[in-house]
């Protein structure tokens, strides 16, 4: 640990020296690294799709939508929106600021640490810190050592490419975290589980470091039968369901499907349920097992956490599709749940696997309460055309984003914010919205030697009182009859 903590703080000092040189502010130089990246991933795409396999067992095409492609999108849409980026913001001030002027401007935190997560081990590291070269930092990336070869090949490609006096990985566990935290940053960037979050945040605390929080959590998503046929390509969303089986951090975790009695229950639950099972023949074949393009869980670990979820035996008996598993090959086949207990661990934790609760309600009201009973998503999905449910769902419950007939667009889309509240998160990245993440907005107003206003100073007397009462009403024309001694009151 010795030898960490001197390359910790070697590395700290070389990164804070070559931020107080001015270099990372250079437009220039930030667009020669955003640059870096894409030339990075394009030459090495075989190789990062590879230990994404090694880690996760992601197949290439997935790779690349979920990762690879992600990247090299959000490097370019920085590389070819920074100029506009960084241009100052003129500020319209009030008439009684007059001759001032006012900008905001953009400027970098300094030196930050971004943590990423296991799930999207490239994208999660990279696509933060692609915001933050944009906004002008220096960066150390520390990559999960639960997806170990994708963190090796970060660590090996990134300083063959960019900038290594501001721009570094370190590897390693949570020992490595640790010693991080005890440093001081200018900011603290971190993807991951609410618990470890709160140990970031407490770290951060100590030296008063801003820290956006990116944390996840169980998202659920209402399916409004009444209104959405089951012929609909909205209906497709049993096919989103699956897509990132056993790797998905903020997709459906659960299911919410209305009803209105219990008998309708009987008919629909069977035919609900009856609909998935095409979907995941289509996608993995007879065999998922062997399909290749079935995610592995991550490591033993966390395989051994599911057996125990599912092996709850009131779980147990919830299964209406699947259920098997293999240990060796990390392999949990897509397993439906129908109304497990709710005080149940497999209904209050991150599931991290291809594990889907459905949990039938009686109505919009019900629905609406049960998500506001539960702590605050990352995402909130919905498949209705109902706009009643609609505007209740937008104003009576609190998300990090709601997406309407659709699942995890929001994420790829870099013209929205993405990010959490409350339990799941706080911050917002991006886009645009990345590279605000990493700027302090600092505001910028000139005055004038030639003018003031003397009501701003002692003596004080009831016409300076007033003058300031009418100032801060904005009541110009009041103003001026008070001045010309027109009127003595407010």
């Amino acid at each position: 640990m010795e030898a960490v903590k001197e390359t910790v703080d070697q590395s700290l000092r070389e990164m804070r020296e070559t931020f107080a040189s001015g270099r990372t502010r250079s437009v220039k130089w930030r667009k020669a690294q955003l640059g870096a990246i894409i030339e990075m991933v394009k030459d090495n795409e075989e190789k990062m799709s590879d230990v994404l396999f090694q880690d996760l067992g992601k197949h290439s095409t997935e790779a690349f939508r979920d990762e690879l492609g992600f990247v090299m999108r959000s490097a370019t849409t920085a590389l070819i929106s920074l100029d506009k980026w960084v241009v100052p913001r003129k500020s319209n001030l009030p008439l009684l600021f007059y001759p001032a002027t006012g900008k905001v401007i953009s400027e970098p935190y300094g030196t930050v640490l971004v943590l990423s997560s296991w799930n999207f081990p490239i994208s999660l590291s990279l696509d933060p810190m692609i915001g933050a070269i944009a906004a002008g930092n220096t960066v150390l990336l520390k990559a999960s050592e639960l997806s170990p070869n994708a963190s090796a090949l970060l660590a090996k490609l990134i300083p063959s490419y960019l900038d290594t006096k501001a721009i570094k990985v370190i590897e390693g566990g949570p020992d490595v975290a640790t010693i991080l935290l005890q440093h001081q940053w200018d900011k603290i960037f971190f993807t991951g589980s609410p618990k470890i979050g709160k140990i970031i945040m407490a770290a951060a605390a100590e030296h008063l470091t801003p820290v956006t929080l990116e944390l996840g959590g169980k998202c659920p998503t209402i399916i409004d039968h009444h209104s959405v046929s089951k012929d609909m390509k909205a209906f497709g969303c049993e096919e989103n369901l699956w897509r990132k089986v056993g790797i998905l951090q903020w997709t459906s975790l659960y299911l919410c499907r209305l009803r209105s009695c219990r008998t309708e229950f009987c008919f629909y639950s069977g035919t609900y349920i009856d609909m998935f099972k095409p979907v995941i023949r289509s996608f993995f074949g007879e065999n998922p097992k062997e399909s290749g393009c079935l995610a592995k869980i991550v490591t033993k670990k966390h395989f051994q956490r599911l057996s125990r979820l599912l092996n709850d035996p009131r779980v147990k008996a919830s299964i209406v599709y699947g259920g098997s598993m293999d240990e060796e090959k990390l392999y949990v086949e897509p397993t439906i749940l129908l109304d497990p207990p709710l005080d149940s661990e497999i209904m209050n934790e991150e599931i991290f696997g291809p594990i889907l609760p459905i949990i039938t309600l009686r109505d919009i009201q019900e629905s609406i309460g049960f998500i506001k009973s539960k702590p605050k998503p990352l995402a909130i999905y919905a498949f209705t055309k109902d706009e009643n449910l609609k505007t209740r769902i937008l104003s009576e419950t609190s998300s990090g984003s709601v997406t309407f007939n659709d699942l995890m667009i929001q994420y790829m889309c870099d013209a929205l914010p993405f990010g959490g509240v409350g339990q799941s998160g706080m911050g917002r990245y991006h886009g645009k919205y990345s590279f605000e993440c990493f700027s302090h907005e600092k505001a910028i107003m000139e005055g004038s030697l030639a003018m003031d206003l003397e009501a701003r100073y002692p003596p004080w007397n009831n016409f300076k009182l007033n003058f300031i009462r009418l100032a801060f009403r904005e009541a110009y024309f009041k103003l001026v009859l008070l001045m010309l001694g027109l009127t003595k009151g407010v």
